[in-house]
């Protein structure tokens, strides 16, 4: 991991703390900036994320999915985490933590809007990072490549129906048109954008030109990551300073959710017995988040100052310790699966 990745969490807390400072200070500034928007996407964090999402697009390779076949099981086991259990689990966590447990805390509103940032942490699947604790458990990095990519190809057909389904369920209003419009514009336009940047870079099979190009990007796709951080927080400025606890408040299922969607993948795997490196990234894959998507869409669907959008913020700060604390236990458990 480069020192960007390693140290993400530092960066991002050094980001919350100056956002609630400057948000607090010069709010006529974030008032100005969340003014400049288009069909409720606001043009300033549409292109921070692009600068976020677009760089991950061109890591994936779809011409890796005619493998899919090889070795199903790993795949399947993603497959079911992914879209049969972590979206639903998430749902029901945030609505047993805020609608609940912390139901005295928060007001009915706040409650509502950060079970529905959670929910779209959870119907997100990781894209990028994934590679990251994949490398850092000696995963199959051929095998995380196609289970990525076919989790990105679901994902253009499934994000939308699962999402307005459990924000229905969860009593939110679901606005159709503007989580179709999200799910172009983060989702499916980044997709062939990257595709079509691979293809004409890696047309001679040379990934060296590609690996070059994601070298430049790279530190532009951290700069969007917490500009967008930056700008969330202050908007968020006046909530967190009145309510300092809610940050908190929002990790703990997050935290709960983390650790037990790995939990039950890592013990489905060994009933599997698939191979280590093979079920330590699906079980990665399964676990961590696509959490810059779900930031785009909670803007878009709840706005800039909503609870929404600082619950997928929240995600950030909270899932690279972790994701790097399961990592460690993987590789721990190695023995496990020999």
């Amino acid at each position: 991991m480069g020192v960007f990745e390693r140290y993400l969490s530092v960066w991002v807390a050094g980001c919350i703390a100056l956002g609630v400072l400057l948000g607090n200070y010069l709010p006529e500034v974030f008032a100005r900036i969340a003014e400049i928007q288009y069909a409720q996407v606001n043009l300033i964090v549409a292109v921070l994320i692009w600068l976020m999402i677009y760089p991950m697009m061109i890591q994936v390779d779809f011409s890796a999915i005619r493998n899919v076949g090889q070795k199903p099981k790993g795949l399947i086991l993603t497959l079911i985490i992914n879209w049969l259990v972590k979206p639903f689990t998430m749902a029901l966590l945030g609505w047993l933590f805020f609608k609940v447990l912390f139901a005295d805390w928060v007001n009915p509103q706040s409650a509502t809007e950060y079970i529905a940032g959670m929910i779209l942490l959870g119907v997100a699947p990781c894209t990028a990072m994934v590679f990251v604790w994949s490398q850092l458990t000696k995963g199959d990095p051929n095998y995380t490549l196609v289970q990525v990519s076919i989790n990105d190809v679901i994902m253009i057909f499934a994000f939308t129906p699962i999402t307005g389904f459990l924000l229905g369920v969860t009593d939110i209003e679901v606005p159709w048109e503007t989580l179709l419009l999200s799910v172009v514009l983060y989702v499916v336009l980044p997709l062939i954008a990257g595709a079509l940047t691979r293809k004409g870079l890696d047309s001679s099979q040379d990934h060296s030109r590609v690996e070059t190009l994601l070298s430049r990007l790279k530190p532009w796709s951290v700069i969007g990551l917490l500009a967008t951080v930056t700008l969330l927080f202050g908007f968020q400025a006046k909530t967190i300073l009145n309510q300092p606890l809610i940050i908190g408040l929002i990790a703990i299922p997050l935290i709960i959710q983390t650790y037990g969607i790995f939990a039950l993948g890592y013990w489905m795997a060994k009933r599997l017995k698939l191979p280590h490196n093979i079920a330590a990234p699906a079980c990665m894959i399964g676990t961590s988040n696509f959490f810059e998507l779900a930031v785009a869409v909670a803007i878009s669907l709840f706005g800039l100052n909503s609870g929404a959008a600082l619950a997928t913020v929240v995600g950030v700060l909270v899932e690279v310790p972790v994701m790097l604390s399961l990592v460690w236990f993987a590789n721990r458990t190695r023995s496990w699966f020999e």
